[in-house]
């Protein structure tokens, strides 16, 4: 049923041995694999032309905050587009695998049948990009990274094997935190090829307990809203680790190594990172500080933008609020006058079932949307903030966030309206 992979068993064999073993495998991995990564940006997918292009090359993007809301479920097309490089092609799926290697005793090459064999579970959740609503924080100071407004966040429907099942197959229990051969993370590799590093492929990791926990739900996942995934959300197979920061869901899998460390990729240990306001770019330590994981709690007002002009009368507001860890969303407080009074949203998931933040029948992992009205006779700023089932809550702020890499801007959410009175 499934393939051995000596190769990649770097603990267990004499050293010069191996590593001609490696080079010959890295030489022809991508061929081998069926998967490979293009060099440029001539094999790209078509996109939906709403999209908000914030880079072409490589290809970043959003859809409008107002299609968040039109849905639940984000549709496929218009779930954000995040990228490092061209979209590796497959070109053979009969020859795709993944290999499981490191430190195991038994390492693995898996085809996509062979993970298709595996149960199939099912997860809905919600991926956020570290740097959504960087714009925001950019006009307090200036940061770097991709210009993303407010969406670039998406919730889907994820299908695929448990990691937690897959581990078992290479002899590492469910509930693990060290391996029998001292592993303590895992890292998954994908075949795509990042400036950052240096050509190299998009790499991350994390702690082999949430792993090899299924309550935690990672997945290796092949679906996405019930259909394949398509080209840039990972085709054929992808990494999901609900309630954490997109950057560690790794696309276009191509190994996953059980390590003793965690993973040393350009994006575990010199981005994603939260550093403090009175850090810059000279003083940088990056080691000073841990990979981010979890996402902190969010709410953004979507159905409408930042400068709104409107006629006296009722105003409804719709949003999304959602929090890391599968922490659920306790509230959303809404003020439509500049957070001097609030009125408490509704929040709603699935329709036709009340949402109830840490109960069986809510999805943990994924968004709550909201909504709130009242009358607005004068011109006024409408604000947004939630606060999760850990009484976590928004910073008023965004000064006393602001980070050079422009990372979790989750202040409150505002909106200006202005009214425009009829001519008397």
């Amino acid at each position: 049923m499934y393939t051995t992979h000596e190769f990649g068993c770097f603990y267990s064999q004499p050293l010069v041995p191996l590593l001609s073993l490696f080079l010959i495998d890295a030489v022809n991995v991508c061929k081998m694999s069926g998967l490979r990564a293009p060099s440029n940006y001539t094999e790209e997918p078509q996109r939906h032309p709403s999209l908000i292009v914030n880079s072409q090359e490589p290809f970043n993007a959003e859809p409008p905050r107002s299609a968040l809301i039109a849905s639940y479920v984000t549709p496929v097309d218009l779930f954000y587009k995040r990228n490092h490089g061209p979209i590796p092609v497959i070109d053979d799926i009969e020859r795709y695998r993944v290999s499981i290697c490191g430190l195991v005793e038994k390492p693995l090459e898996l085809s996509m049948a062979d993970i298709r064999k595996l149960r199939r579970h099912i997860v809905t959740a919600t991926l956020q990009c570290a740097g959504n609503r960087r714009t925001a924080m950019s006009k307090v100071k200036a940061v770097k990274g991709v210009g993303w407004d407010v969406s670039a966040i998406g919730n889907a429907i994820w299908g695929g094997a448990k990691l937690a099942d897959v581990l078992e197959l290479v002899g590492i229990s469910k509930l693990t935190s060290v391996s029998p051969l001292g592993g303590k993370h895992v890292e998954f590799v994908s075949v795509d090829k990042c400036k950052e590093e240096k050509g190299g492929p998009y790499k991350g990791s994390i702690p082999l307990i949430q792993a090899t926990n299924s309550d935690a739900e990672v997945l290796l996942a092949y679906e996405m809203n019930g259909e394949p995934l398509n080209r840039d959300h990972g085709y054929p197979l992808r990494v999901i680790v609900p309630g954490v920061i997109g950057a560690r869901s790794v696309k276009w899998l191509s190994s996953i190594n059980i390590i003793e460390n965690e993973c040393q990729g350009f994006f575990m240990q010199r981005d994603y990172k939260m550093f403090p306001p009175t850090v810059n770019w000279e003083n940088i330590d990056w080691s000073t500080r841990r990979p981010q994981m979890d996402f902190p709690v969010q709410s953004v007002i979507c159905s409408l933008e930042e400068e709104n002009t409107v006629k006296p009368g009722k105003i409804v507001v719709h949003g999304y609020a959602a929090s890391g860890g599968g922490r659920g969303i306790e509230r959303v407080d809404v003020s439509f006058d500049g957070g001097k009074t609030w009125v408490e949203a509704i929040r709603y998931q699935k329709s036709g079932i009340p949402y109830v933040a840490d109960d069986t029948s809510s999805d943990k992992w994924a968004w709550v949307l909201f909504k709130a009205e009242a009358d607005v006779s004068h011109t006024t700023e409408i604000v947004a903030k939630a606060v999760d089932i850990s009484a976590n809550v928004q910073p008023e702020n965004v000064e006393v966030i602001w980070n050079l890499r422009g990372i979790f801007n989750t202040s409150w959410h505002r909106v200006h309206i202005h009214v425009q009175h009829p001519d008397l």
